[in-house]
């Protein structure tokens, strides 16, 4: 399993893989006070972050969507935001067997016991053969883990009031499509949270 620490090179990866949406499992939780209204936000970039602006804006570029829709506003210059946000996001590739999938071996007799070898770069190289000794193809094509998560605080006393974490997985690792989809799988509770954690959530990429 390999990290990826730099997601401003995971966004040159927007055009390998082509989603229509993202299924998530989503965590919420809330004390949002009953009766107050989203307002004013800004982000808040850790330390960590703030050593590293650029992936920090890639995460604030992806996630503005989410917040907005779900009413808050930027906070004007010079002025207190009501709220801060703080934004994570980890994509890890991992190597995906195809035992996981019970359909890999499709209808029965169709295949052997799937084999594996090594491709390219070192990747594990999947295949099956067919009876009558035909080698069917192999797949090497990388597999994320991918988490995004969103802490709301109220801007003067600090008191956290909305927490989310949303994680899934998939053949693509694009900043610009999986991670907006994410946050917004992370805010669909807001401001009220969810009775059961984790649920699942589908939101349709954007581009």
């Amino acid at each position: 399993m390999k990290r990826i620490a730099c997601l401003a090179a995971l966004s040159a990866l927007t055009a390998c893989a082509s989603i229509d949406g993202v299924d998530s499992d989503v965590s919420s939780y809330s004390r949002w006070p009953a009766g107050r209204a989203p307002a004013s936000y800004v982000f808040e970039r850790l330390p960590s972050q703030q050593a590293h602006p650029q992936q920090a804006q890639l995460l604030e570029d992806a996630a503005r969507r989410a917040v907005e829709r779900a009413g808050f506003v930027p906070v004007a210059e010079g002025a207190t935001p009501d709220v801060s946000i703080q934004l994570g996001a980890r994509v890890t590739e991992t190597d995906r067997s195809p035992f996981d999938d019970p359909l890999w071996y499709g209808p029965p007799g169709a295949f052997h016991r799937p084999f594996v070898t090594y491709g390219r770069f070192g990747r594990p190289f999947w295949g099956a053969s067919w009876r009558y000794g035909y080698w069917g193809p192999g797949y090497d094509f990388p597999y994320y883990e991918r988490e995004a998560a969103v802490l709301i605080r109220d801007r003067r006393s600090g008191e956290a009031l909305y927490e989310a974490r949303a994680s899934s997985d998939g053949t693509s690792a694009a900043v610009t499509t999986v991670l907006p989809a994410m946050f917004g799988a992370a805010l669909q509770d807001f401001p009220n949270g969810s009775a059961v954690n984790p649920h699942r959530v589908r939101v349709a990429t954007t581009g």
